[in-house]
């Protein structure tokens, strides 16, 4: 069930968040008023934030064409790095930082790749090659955007990044249309999430804790939650979470379930927040382990993980977010943090971290291996996506490594 909270001069019942404030603070154009929903379930329908009160008003709304493909670039031929890995040779700087990768739902051999300085790259053989692209749309107001997060259901993708931008398709990345976002909106785009169902759907949260979702294109969204973390954190502050204060109502990472629950990392690791549909809060919770956290996820059991800055992985031994029974492994990871998990099925799965750190489990995470194979890598390995048929891992400096072990999991 969705219900909606109107807020406005004749319901001073209700004390309107931060979260709503960001459509409430001028007159709606057209003379619309602008209202804020809290879902009750992530699907339920009744959006009523008109979408230009989420987005500037001042901006149309237009086509925004890819620009044709860059000169081909002369590419190497990649390097095996054993018989599970191989690096990618990319046609991008060396101070690139890759951030996300996706694949449509209709090819999985047609994907696109995303990071820093505006990168965005096209593959369509699976990710052996890749070619550079351009969105004219991102080009207009001379931003060096960070492409950060891409998600596809069919051939309908979205991209968020930053400074805060918005992009969607409906012809699986053949052309873009621009979504102008308010200045408003509470904190920066961090992960976009297109829903399957019927066309339009997507879920978006920002690195404050907002989460909306739109069933339409964008055209209204609604609100999942009420407040902001920071809000949230003023509140219970005092409720035994260590480490929590109103200073620290950001996150560095967030992650969601297959089934929409989220698990979040507080920007400097004292603590953890989950969030479920229905929930109207992100709920706080202390950090199993005395290390500071720096990611977390979800296993295919949908067991929650954490890794910890010290070199370790913790694994909830319960499914869900409602129990805690932690387990925590040690890595001997060499001091080095462990920046991401990622599970190949239910149990083999990969932990990367800096200087091209990388181990492997065979045994759903209870005991993990340091893999040699990456140690010359030169540089730092952030994150590890499995998707069905494809595997990569993304790292600073362009590196791209592509999993050749096998056929990955029919999971995305």
């Amino acid at each position: 069930m969705a219900y909606t909270t109107r807020f406005s001069a004749a319901n001073t019942g209700v004390k309107a968040s931060k979260c709503c404030k960001a459509f409430t603070a001028s007159p709606s154009p057209r003379g619309r008023s602008w209202t804020c929903n809290v879902r009750a379930q992530a699907a339920a329908d009744g959006a009523d934030i008109p979408r230009r009160a989420m987005l500037s008003s001042a901006v149309a709304l237009g086509a925004a064409t890819m620009l044709p493909y860059a000169a081909p670039f002369a590419a190497k031929a990649n390097k095996v790095l054993s018989s599970d890995w191989e690096e990618v040779e990319l046609p991008v700087d060396k101070g690139v930082v890759l951030l996300d990768i996706g694949f449509t739902g209709t090819d999985p051999n047609h994907g696109f790749l995303l990071g820093t300085r505006q990168t965005l790259l096209e593959t369509f053989d699976g990710g052996n090659t890749w070619q550079q692209r351009e969105i004219e749309a991102a080009r207009d107001e001379g931003f060096n955007y960070r492409f950060q997060s891409i998600s596809f259901a069919g051939d309908e993708g979205w991209i968020v990044g930053k400074p805060s931008i918005l992009l969607h398709t409906g012809d699986g990345g053949k052309s873009w249309e621009r979504i102008p976002l308010s200045a408003k909106l509470p904190g920066a785009p961090l992960v976009i999430t297109a829903l399957p169902g019927k066309p339009g759907q997507a879920e978006l949260t920002t690195d404050q804790g907002a989460i909306y979702v739109t069933d339409n294109t964008a055209y209204t969204w609604s609100a999942a939650v009420l407040e902001t973390v920071d809000a949230t954190l003023n509140r219970t502050v005092s409720s035994g979470i260590s480490g929590a204060s109103y200073y620290e109502g950001s996150f560095s990472n967030i992650a969601r379930s297959p089934n929409g629950d989220y698990v979040a990392v507080s920007s400097r690791g004292n603590f953890f927040m989950t969030w479920t549909a229905g929930q109207e809060y992100w709920l706080p919770h202390n950090r199993p382990a005395a290390r500071r956290l720096q990611n977390m996820g979800w296993t295919p059991q949908n067991q929650i993980w954490l890794s910890t800055r010290g070199g370790e992985v913790i694994i909830n031994n319960k499914s869900g977010i409602a129990e805690e029974d932690y387990k925590s492994v040690s890595l001997n990871s060499r001091g080095f943090g462990i920046l991401d998990v990622g599970f190949l099925n239910e149990d083999i799965a990969y932990a990367c971290g800096g200087s091209g750190s990388l181990f492997k489990s065979v045994d759903g995470g209870k005991s993990w291996k340091r893999d040699k194979a990456t140690d010359n890598v030169a540089g730092n390995l952030y994150a590890i996506k499995f998707f069905k048929g494809n595997g990569f891992i993304l790292g600073n400096d362009g590196i791209l490594l592509r999993y050749i072990g096998g056929t990955a999991p029919n999971t995305a």
